[in-house]
């Protein structure tokens, strides 16, 4: 996935960001994961490419906002990729043995192992926080307000933080 992400931002022709587009599309054929799917590990940038496009297209002209906008894209489908067809632990036990050299500088590769394993547990937990307020919300009767999204999806992430920080000092991560 490294290599496949260096080479992308490497990309200075439109063939070959076509190229890299084609390779990550037989990938995806080949793992036998279905367009629908994919499509929805790509979804969520869309608005985040608009704003970037528009952005490039002002500053450095209409192919260079192809090239950074379809290099993120291709970036971001190969990262899916790995993610669709990796386990975690698998993924996990990976970045410990790569990190476990660097015990001798005082990192500790375990720690790191947990770091990540919780980051990536809490990423959908706070997308779930974030669904149920605006669950609670509509429930509610009420519009779209910033004030009545943000503070209670903060309020209940931040519980939840403390109670799973609470969890791992009762099993002794806090040593």
């Amino acid at each position: 996935m490294l290599l496949a992400i260096i080479a992308t931002v490497l990309i200075a022709e439109l063939w070959q960001l076509a190229a890299a587009a084609a390779a990550v599309v037989a990938l995806y054929a080949l793992a036998g994961i279905p367009g629908r799917v994919a499509w929805v590990q790509l979804r969520p940038m869309r608005w985040f490419l608009v704003v970037i496009a528009a952005v490039q297209i002002v500053l450095a002209g209409p192919e260079r906002a192809v090239l950074v906008c379809g290099g993120l894209l291709v970036t971001v489908a190969v990262a899916a990729l790995v993610t669709l067809t990796t386990k975690v632990t698998a993924m996990l036990d990976v970045c410990q043995a790569v990190l476990r050299p660097l015990r001798r500088v005082g990192i500790d590769p375990d720690r790191v192992g947990l770091l990540l394993a919780l980051t990536i547990r809490c990423v959908p937990l706070v997308a779930q926080i974030v669904g149920e307020v605006g669950q609670a919300r509509r429930a509610r009767g009420l519009g779209f307000s910033v004030r009545a999204m943000v503070a209670p999806a903060v309020v209940r992430a931040l519980r939840t933080a403390d109670a799973l920080g609470d969890a791992l000092i009762a099993r002794g991560v806090d040593d």
